[in-house]
């Protein structure tokens, strides 16, 4: 068989060529897409930048101060006693952060879910609430001739019937408009629904959460629009029911605290002995503090509840008068912060939630604070992000989370308006200088 060659080319010379290169067929196959991932990272990349840069970082950044406070607290607090009960000194303060944990998530959902629609959602989440607080009337724990938690103190749904009412009253006090000045749709609907919520919060008893309730729903029933006659009539009714509830209604600790209370005005060791023993760890702390984990009054039940009502009574002990003073100016930044996005929002009704969530939670403060400085009667409130508590810091937390969502839908708001001006400047810059866009009397 004949050897088979390459075929070769002659030149005009008459010398061969070597053969000319055989070229392979294109491949049709697509090329390979390696710059696919690269691509999507990029795009995630910008959505997460683009997403934190709606959030509010000056909101966000005095909460998680506050809440490292908190959970630093809560371990000095309750070290000695996690010891000596669970052999395990860190065991409420791991508590508190799976707390703090549940209450993150539940910040986060708040924030991605859009708070707009939780506007209508908010007739469930009441109507919810109510039937909780009917519950635990039937069902609850009793613990001390009171019955305010189910689940084994797990849930406590007065904490939740203060968020509930301050979502359901943005809501419906955002859709009446100029109607909230009626006697029919504005303050006769407003003092029974608000009648209905304390007073079922007053049976467990709870006297502290039914006046968080009333003093922020009257707030925001006034922020709303109602004139001053109305909300002097809704402190006048408050305050007789209150009357009746501390003097008439039975609850001998309510009438006690309060006579206490009037007693320590002119002499302090006549005052309650939780609020006198608060006033012993601020004198131990002076002006700069005994030291972190140094607190005498935490110790043999000295100062009663230190991880939960008297936790800024240790902090003043621990820290002194001006590591309390931080705190409080910690809240005072919050307050700032929560009303300037409250004034900022054009959407009523996330104006009203944001004021209102605002509101409650530097109540609570407040009211704590008051009642640790002997200036108001024990209430048993906790300190928002710092005391130890299940329900009052998830509700905080999912609060704040309402007031970042307000904040975010503000922010995203203001960067289409800046997308759109920038593009219509750049519309005005082509064509000659003549602008594209419609002008006022062209067609």
């Amino acid at each position: 068989m004949a050897e088979q060659t390459h075929p070769q080319f002659i030149d005009e010379t008459g010398t061969a060529s070597p053969p000319a290169p055989v070229r392979k067929p294109r491949s049709t196959a697509p090329a390979p897409a390696f710059d696919a991932l690269p691509r999507t990272m990029s795009r995630q990349n910008e959505r997460t930048q683009s997403f934190l840069q709606t959030l509010d970082k000056p909101l966000m950044a005095v909460s998680g101060l506050l809440l490292a406070i908190g959970l630093m607290m809560v371990y000095s607090t309750t070290f000695d006693w996690s010891y000596s009960e669970w052999g395990n000194p860190a065991q409420k303060v791991l508590e508190q952060a799976r707390n703090v944990g549940v209450g993150l998530v539940g910040l986060a959902i708040v924030i991605v879910f859009d708070y707009r629609r939780i506007r209508r959602l908010s007739v469930v989440i009441l109507l919810g609430t109510i039937a909780a607080l009917i519950a635990v009337l039937l069902f609850g724990d009793d613990v001390f001739n009171a019955r305010r938690s189910l689940i084994g103190g797990s849930l406590q749904p007065g904490e939740l019937a203060e968020l509930a009412m301050i979502i359901y009253m943005a809501a419906w006090l955002s859709s009446k408009n100029t109607r909230v000045k009626s006697l029919t749709y504005g303050l006769l609907p407003f003092a029974a629904l608000l009648g209905i919520i304390s007073g079922l919060v007053v049976l467990q008893p709870d006297i502290s959460t039914a006046v968080i309730i009333v003093g922020v729903s009257g707030v925001m029933f006034f922020l709303a629009g109602a004139d001053l006659i109305q909300i002097g009539v809704i402190a006048g009714i408050a305050g007789i029911m209150g009357l009746l509830v501390v003097f008439g209604g039975g609850l001998g600790y309510a009438e006690n605290r309060v006579g206490t209370f009037l007693d320590s005005i002119t002499d302090i060791t006549r005052a309650d002995y939780q609020v006198f023993q608060a006033y012993v760890a601020f004198a131990n702390g002076g002006w700069t503090g005994v030291g972190l984990g140094l607190s005498q009054q935490k110790f043999n039940n000295a100062l009663p509840a230190p991880h939960t009502d008297s936790i800024f009574a240790i902090i003043g002990e621990e820290f002194g008068i001006l590591g309390a003073a931080f705190v409080v100016l910690l809240y005072a930044i919050f307050v700032a912060r929560g009303f300037t996005i409250a004034r900022r929002t054009p959407d009523p009704f996330g104006a009203l939630l944001a004021a209102g969530v605002t509101l409650w939670i530097i109540s609570k403060a407040l009211l704590n604070i008051a009642v640790m400085l002997a200036l108001v009667p024990p209430t048993g409130i906790a300190l928002p992000f710092i005391s130890f508590g299940g329900s009052s810091m998830v509700t905080v937390l999912v609060g704040v989370g309402l007031i970042l969502s307000v904040q975010r839908a503000n922010n995203v708001r203001e960067f289409a308006a800046e997308r759109r001006g920038q593009r219509a400047s750049a519309d005005r810059s082509r064509g000659n200088g003549r602008t594209r866009l419609s002008s006022t009397g062209g067609r």
